[in-house]
């Protein structure tokens, strides 16, 4: 259920140029993604050693519940994948450069 709701929240944005970090929003909801390596061992347990190092850190936030997950580019996709086990691929054209602070 997830997947769905985080492809709707990320169809709104325009294409980005990879920076340190990419969003995908719709009101509150979002989907964050950095160039840092993977970070949460709960994702790196899911995979095979040989796949951690081209994990990288991302975040969402989805009706006010933060999620930790790795993503990796899949083709013209994000392949997200969430500490709970739950997948999504999320058009990389639907991101755009964060704002800075």
């Amino acid at each position: 259920m997830r997947f769905a709701l985080f492809c709707a929240a990320a169809a709104l944005v325009a294409a980005p140029a990879m920076a340190d970090e990419l969003v995908a929003s719709n009101g509150a909801d979002s989907i964050r993604l950095t160039d840092t390596p993977c970070s949460s061992q709960e994702v790196l347990k899911q995979l095979e050693p040989r796949f951690h190092k081209m994990m990288m850190d991302a975040t969402a936030e989805l009706q006010g519940q933060k999620f930790k997950a790795c993503w990796l580019p899949d083709g013209d996709a994000a392949h997200l994948l969430y500490e709970d086990g739950d997948q999504g691929l999320v058009p990389l054209s639907d991101f755009k450069a964060a704002k800075s602070a």
